[in-house]
């Protein structure tokens, strides 16, 4: 059985890496409608500031200042240098645990942002800088699954990917349709038009939404899509498959009963996922999104409650 600091350690180290990969991703695809638009990024900034749940007290910072916020604020732990040297720490830890491959390469991405300032990628290319982040984030991903033993550790490192991922779909989807209502009119404008694509490209998701739907841009079917599709790597849908294998993988080598409160929570949530429709999401949109994300919140706390908080047996002996 795999000891509670490693589990942490790992489940961690995925988290982190996740989260900057998707806030890399949003990122570029702001900074790629600014560049074909022609429009400034101001008004843009609050709607990313919410999907990515940052705060800050300044409601009038430039677009130097929150890029700086995003990306290497080290003071914020929500910032994509905070998030990869977090992801770092977290597996120098557990250094035992995970592949010497995997070490160098996650050692190396982190080097790599120390040895940038904000001032330069500014000044230069950040669209290098996001893209040298993404594909980093991909093929520690690939590194990870093609040199570690796929036991509870790496079992442990995909559920910590997987919930780190729900989570930012259902925030991204719950910020995205506060600022559009969820109708379905006959024909979008063209600015609509354009807005949609773009929240279909922050999930990289315009490509196998046109597989199945073409080009048509419909926002009830993007929604449908990204929660209740099983075969897109983003998808809601997805995302928790992928949880219940990892800990249905962790139940084996832990012989834990699937009748425990952790499975059960993660089974009710399969279960609506498979059956719910659209049609029950357009009804009230923001409170369905909340209950999920209450959902992965509860499936969170209770993974640690059994597994990384595990109460102490004392033995008595008696008088």
């Amino acid at each position: 059985m795999l000891l509670s600091r490693v589990a942490d350690s790992l489940y961690w180290t995925s988290r982190y890496l996740e989260r900057a990969e998707h806030t890399t991703r949003l990122l570029e695809v702001h900074l790629n409608i600014a560049l074909d638009s022609g429009d400034a990024l101001t008004s843009r900034w609050n709607r990313l500031l919410d999907a990515l749940q940052q705060e800050t007290e300044n409601p009038d910072l430039s677009d130097y200042e929150v890029m700086f916020l995003i990306t290497f604020d080290s003071e914020n732990p929500q910032s994509i240098v905070s998030s990869i040297a977090s992801a770092r720490e977290n597996a120098r830890q557990v250094r035992e645990a995970v592949s010497s491959e995997m070490w160098t390469h996650l050692n190396g991405l982190y080097l790599h942002v120390r040895s940038l300032t904000m001032e330069s990628v500014w000044k230069g290319q950040p669209h290098e800088f996001f893209r040298s982040i993404r594909e980093g984030s991909h093929l520690s991903q690939g590194i990870t699954d093609s040199t570690m033993v796929h036991g509870e550790g790496w079992h442990f490192i995909q559920l910590g990917r997987s919930l780190e991922r729900a989570i930012s779909c259902i925030t991204l989807l719950d910020v995205q349709l506060r600022q559009f209502a969820l109708k379905k009119p006959e024909r979008l404008s063209m600015a609509e038009y354009f807005d949609w694509l773009s929240f279909l490209k922050c999930f990289t998701a315009f490509e196998a939404y046109c597989k199945l739907y073409t080009a048509d841009i419909r926002p009830e079917r993007i929604v449908n899509f990204l929660l209740f599709d099983a075969t897109f790597p983003h998808s809601l849908h997805f995302c928790v498959d992928r949880i219940a294998d990892a800990l249905d993988a962790i139940a084996e080598t832990t012989a834990l009963p699937k009748t425990h409160r952790l499975y059960r929570m993660v089974g009710r949530l399969k279960s609506r996922l498979n059956y719910d429709e659209i049609n029950e999401v357009l009804e009230d949109t923001h409170h369905y999104l909340e209950d999920l994300s209450r959902q992965i919140t509860h499936i969170h706390s209770a993974v640690y409650e059994t597994y990384i908080y595990r109460p102490v047996i004392t033995t008595s002996f008696g008088a």
